[in-house]
């Protein structure tokens, strides 16, 4: 990209029409601030500079990205796009080339903003992005000549009749050389409905002292769309989230309900992997080839390895799960834990913080936390590790091959040797030694002649 490009967002609206107490552009989508989404466009420009403009919150939106590579320029009073420009051009060079994009406009492609300041590298002195719209009410409105050139910009508030029927919008996105947008912004007056100085008005200033203005259209108008209420919040999500789901599905993934599948983080994919309805991945994801995720299943910051099945409304958060392994259904696999090939998680199992060796199988109600856990070993049901003594975490080691009976509690610290067995309800508070039988637990007795109690009746 051009190497004086400066970039200027304008972050520092309120944005009453959220009904919140935080900033707009600090409102999720995709599980990121919308904040977060214009800056990852406009990184992928490599400017030489990035300037936030930030008015409204503005420490909270400065806590939230504390990169040192952003200049930060304060607005005390919202006086409109042109008095926010004209606030950050004293921190550029007279020759960059600035563009300005919008904290709440998340969905633009830097490829559509490289076509926009490649147009002011050709010898355009103003260049900016407009679309067509079938409803074009609440926009801008793009003003041309015969010859269909830019004339101006009329805002809806101050547009005539006839104009309001102009389908062809402006985004508000815009380039030019530093030193022009500094000249005429320096005759911008509030004289509008609104009362403010509006970036627009560059334009016919422009035209007027005969420059050369460009307009780029943006062919899909979702890319362009600013969030200025809760609804719309929620039709930017889905837009999102339909363009993460068509380069999953180009890709070669699985798709079963393209509008039942979220995706809140980065995914890595590789071929015919399958996604059931109502997934939900989030963080970094890796997908191994021909993984399956099963219905309403949530995975956050987790490898899934080839071949793998996660079954239905299984949660793996910050884990490592083996090739041909199977987890769920309703599995919950917490943070630190990694399972080797063919390992077995069963339904309602809670691992956390633990090793599952190959081929080990936990099929059933347990709680295996803080353990080592080794190839070929069968958890029965109802068995838990008893990591925590109130104040400290302690390991299990479970050696290969070895057999916990169901409904065992394993006290923690402790080792279970290679081909040990563990009887049914024992509570192991030492060492078994490997290859033996290790039981605890009381004798069963018959209590002759008990009698059960009958309930009194009410009075």
């Amino acid at each position: 990209m051009s190497p004086d490009l400066t970039i200027v967002i304008l972050a520092a609206g309120q944005g009453t029409r959220m009904r919140s107490a935080l900033p707009k552009v600090l409102h999720p989508l995709a599980s990121r601030p919308l904040l977060a989404h214009v800056l990852d466009s406009a990184r992928a420009l490599e400017p030489r500079r990035i300037l936030i403009v930030h008015g409204h919150g503005g420490e909270h939106v400065q806590a939230r990205f504390p990169d040192p590579e952003i200049t930060w320029i304060h607005q005390p009073e919202q006086r409109g796009t042109g008095h926010a420009v004209r606030l950050a051009l004293p921190a550029t060079a007279e020759n960059d080339s600035v563009l300005v994009l919008y904290g709440d406009v998340p969905l633009v492609r830097p490829e559509t903003l490289a076509r926009l300041v490649r147009s002011l590298n050709a010898g355009a002195d103003l260049a900016l992005m407009t679309t067509v719209l079938a409803d074009p009410s609440g926009y801008g409105r793009i003003l041309r000549d015969d010859q269909g050139r830019v004339l101006r910009i009329v805002e809806q508030k101050d547009a005539t009749e006839a104009e309001r029927h102009v389908r062809e919008v402006n985004t508000g996105i815009m380039a030019a050389r530093a030193g022009a947008f500094a000249g005429w912004l320096s005759q911008v007056t509030d004289d509008n409905s609104q009362g403010e100085y509006y970036l627009t008005d560059c334009v016919a200033l422009a035209n007027a002292e005969g420059a050369r203005v460009e307009a780029s259209v943006a062919h899909d108008p979702v890319e362009v769309m600013g969030i200025n209420d809760k609804r719309q919040l929620a039709e930017q999500e889905r837009a999102w989230q339909r363009r993460r789901v068509d380069d999953l599905m180009l890709a070669g993934v699985t798709v079963l309900d393209p509008a039942r599948l979220d995706v809140r983080g980065r995914v890595s994919v590789s071929r015919d992997v399958t996604l059931d309805v109502n997934v939900i991945l989030e963080g970094q994801v890796d997908l191994g080839e021909g993984a399956v995720v099963g219905a309403g299943c949530v995975i956050i910051d987790s490898s899934i390895g080839p071949g793998a099945h996660i079954l239905p409304h299984s949660v793996i958060e910050g884990a490592v799960i083996g090739a041909n392994a199977r987890v769920g259904p309703f599995a919950r696999v917490r943070p630190g834990t990694e399972t080797a090939a063919h390992a077995r998680i069963g339904n309602f199992v809670e691992i956390k913080n633990a090793s599952v060796g190959e081929g080990a199988k936990i099929n059933h109600l347990s709680y295996v936390g803080d353990a080592d856990v080794g190839r070929d070993v069968n958890i029965g049901a109802g068995t838990i590790t008893c990591n925590y003594d109130g104040a400290n975490k302690h390991r299990t080691v479970i050696g290969d091959r070895a057999f916990i009976g169901s409904n065992s509690s394993l006290v923690a610290p402790l080792t279970v040797g290679e081909d040990a067995t563990i009887g049914a309800g024992t509570t192991l508070n030492r060492d078994a030694p490997p290859g033996e039988l290790t039981v605890a637990r009381a004798d069963a007795r018959t209590i002759r002649g008990w009698k059960r109690p009958v309930r009194k009746p009410k009075t």
